[in-house]
């Protein structure tokens, strides 16, 4: 990052000060400049949202960044070079070759694996993704119809009964986070934030309309994690769906509008400041 120069180090006032003596008005101020700093299109070419960046439709977006967020754990080099792979197998066309997919071209999937994820795991996807397009109307109203009484992680429990309601392996359902299980559901809140929070800054898509960002929720990493308990936003030990409250009723109190900003702060200071 040192060729970064608009990228700042943490400002040693709030090192002298001392994290733990933060009030939380300067614990906003400092989040809410780190956010401002981190959400800026130089962040795209250091991370998976890359990918979708590609496209220019909204369904090969979506369809992109479904994908490469579901293999998005493990070093950020390899899950881009293996959604860069999956890209070149659908041909770089990623909604045609899903509606034209037929059974016979999961021979195209052969050799195919990021960590745990497989051909057999992609050939399911790819199905369930047909599924979605062809009666449901595509990923955003999958998502959208499941949220009831503003919860969106429900919402995302009920999309993956709906998505794995075609026949599949069960070893396949484990690439589906559900919350109610007590979950953090990094990956599909990731995704989630990509498509719904507002373009403006030129990261995020916005392409969701349908969805609230304020439903959103913070993708609870090893950073996101680790920085969020140095700044005394949250105190569990574990990175899990109780934890993912915590950290989001954190959040809100700084900005009930949009709290999955300071994804941004959390994740650029852990990953890129050493914090």
């Amino acid at each position: 990052m040192k060729n970064w120069p608009i990228w700042l180090t943490v400002n040693s006032q709030w090192q002298m000060a001392g994290l733990s003596k933060m009030t939380n008005a300067q614990r906003k101020e400092f989040l809410d400049h780190k956010a401002i700093q981190y959400e800026v299109p130089d962040f795209i070419p250091h991370d998976p949202i890359q990918i979708p960046h590609l496209f220019s439709q909204k369904e090969d977006i979506e369809i992109a960044a479904f994908l490469t967020a579901t293999i998005a754990w493990g070093n950020r080099k390899s899950i881009i070079t293996n959604a860069t792979k999956l890209m070149n197998i659908m041909g770089n066309t990623p909604h045609e070759f899903i509606l034209n997919y037929k059974d016979r071209d999961a021979h195209l999937f052969e050799g195919f694996v990021h960590r745990t994820f497989n051909q057999l795991d992609l050939e399911t996807f790819v199905r369930a993704l047909r599924t979605i397009y062809a009666h449901h109307n595509g990923l955003e109203s999958a998502f959208a119809k499941g949220i009831e009484n503003n919860d969106l992680q429900t919402g995302i429990s009920k999309f993956k009964k709906l998505f794995f309601a075609i026949e599949h392996i069960p070893r396949t359902q484990k690439h589906v986070s559900d919350p109610l299980k007590n979950s953090a559901a990094k990956r599909i809140n990731m995704f989630l934030r990509w498509m719904v929070r507002d373009s403006d800054k030129g990261v995020d898509f916005g392409l969701w309309k349908s969805i609230s960002p304020s439903l959103l929720s913070c993708p609870l990493d090893v950073h996101t994690g680790n920085v969020g308990r140095k700044l005394e936003l949250l105190s569990r030990k574990q990175n899990d769906g109780k934890s993912l409250l915590e950290l989001d009723t954190a959040l809100r109190k700084m900005d009930s509008a949009d709290p999955v900003k300071y994804d941004f702060a959390l994740f650029g200071l852990g990953a890129f400041e050493g914090f």
